[in-house]
């Protein structure tokens, strides 16, 4: 028995629904976070001064970007959004801090 087109009274959606195919889940993000966190607190360990603190810290932010990025090309991207968001955080608690200085003395700290 052939079946007649449906007459609208119930109507479905209009357009198709996509979803994402690998959403970002709580627990990679958040362990990219600690990840994160935990790498630039280790860099940051590693200075002596303010100078040797923005540097370490702009080593260990543009290395996590490029972790974040292969991350991101393996397909683990919760943990790469984790990574990449704590680094940057770090990376602008540093230059917050070399603008402080900067600032308050009048010379520029990282030369």
């Amino acid at each position: 028995m052939p079946m007649r087109p449906p007459s609208g009274l119930f109507p479905g959606p209009s357009r198709p629904t996509y979803r994402e195919p690998h959403p970002i889940t709580v627990v990679p993000l958040l362990a990219g976070l600690g990840a994160g966190v935990a790498w630039m607190a280790l860099f940051g360990a590693l200075a002596r001064d303010l100078a040797g603190y923005a540097w370490w810290t702009i080593a260990a932010a543009v290395s996590a970007w490029a972790v974040a990025l292969v991350l991101t090309f393996i397909g683990d991207r919760g943990t790469a959004a984790g990574v990449a968001l704590s680094s940057g955080l770090g990376l602008s608690i540093a230059m917050g801090f070399v603008g402080a200085r900067w600032i308050t003395t009048q010379n520029w700290p990282l030369w």
